[in-house]
């Protein structure tokens, strides 16, 4: 039998670092080896299954994700920016698979995140669930086989909490119908919508982003033209169908060479 791949957990404490611990802690084909959180919190020190309202498991919280990636053999982020190119950058060290749910990443900040996936494979995905995927492509195909004379709009709804906009998922339903147009997402967007805007571009992607209540995820791509509507939509109820994704994820780039995946490679659904 093989051994289970030793999995690290960044940013353990928030609602996503819990629910991947758990995510881990059902699959047989991983063990958690070690997880992290920022210098101060106040979980540094402390044993991870008493932090957690449980019994001791022998995991301590810690603050020097050098530490963990020395013992890690795949790791799986959902934190911030910054701290995600730091620990792209360690994985690249260590030569482990990286899974980088981080949203809000700048430019600069993938472009990092390529250059250390020539040492490490790492996987970046807006969404890791098997429908928001299955979304994706099909928004593409149907961008592919519509023209501009149908108006694409992508509209999200997240909680009240969410700190980004649009949100990683929107992007990516953006590029793929995008993709599916032969254009770049960069030239079409259409972010913001405020006062006396004029009358919408042609060929344009808009994005429109909601907040409120505890909502985990809900998105929709509107295929509008003249005298009909097409309407992909997605909702997600529970927050561990991403973190099953993600160790799914995790679990097929550590079989991979060093390179920048995203979730359409892990499911076998890219062209």
């Amino acid at each position: 039998m093989e051994q289970p791949i030793r999995t690290a957990v960044m940013g353990v404490s928030g609602r996503m670092g819990q629910m991947l611990v758990a995510a881990v802690d059902a699959n047989p084909a991983v063990v958690l080896s070690g997880v992290t959180e920022r210098a101060g919190h106040e979980w540094i020190g402390r044993d991870l299954g008493e932090c957690l309202g449980g019994a001791a498991r022998g995991i301590i919280v810690s603050d020097d994700p050098v530490e963990v990636f020395a013992n890690a053999q795949a790791a799986l982020d959902f934190t911030a920016p910054a701290a995600t190119v730091a620990h792209a950058e360690l994985a690249a060290q260590a030569r482990a698979a990286l899974v980088v749910g981080t949203t809000g990443l700048s430019d600069a900040d993938i472009a990092k995140l390529a250059s250390a996936a020539r040492h490490a494979p790492i996987v970046r995905a807006g969404n890791f669930s098997l429908g928001v995927n299955l979304l994706t492509v099909l928004t593409r195909k149907v961008a592919a086989a519509l023209g501009t004379d149908y108006d694409i709009e992508i509209m999200e709804m997240h909680h009240r909490h969410k700190v980004d906009a649009p949100s990683g998922t929107a992007l990516m339903l953006g590029e793929a119908a995008a993709q599916g147009r032969g254009v770049a997402l960069g030239d079409v967007a259409d972010r913001a919508r405020d006062g006396l805007t004029g009358a919408r571009k042609p060929g344009d992607i808009g994005f429109v982003a909601l907040r409120g209540g505890d909502v985990i995820g809900e998105h929709e791509v509107i295929f509008a033209g003249d005298g009909e509507r097409i309407t992909l939509r997605h909702a997600a109820s529970d927050r561990l169908v991403f973190a099953r994704g993600a160790v799914t994820a995790a679990i097929w780039a550590f079989a991979q060479k060093p390179g920048s995946y995203d979730m359409l490679d892990v499911l076998g659904l890219a062209d």
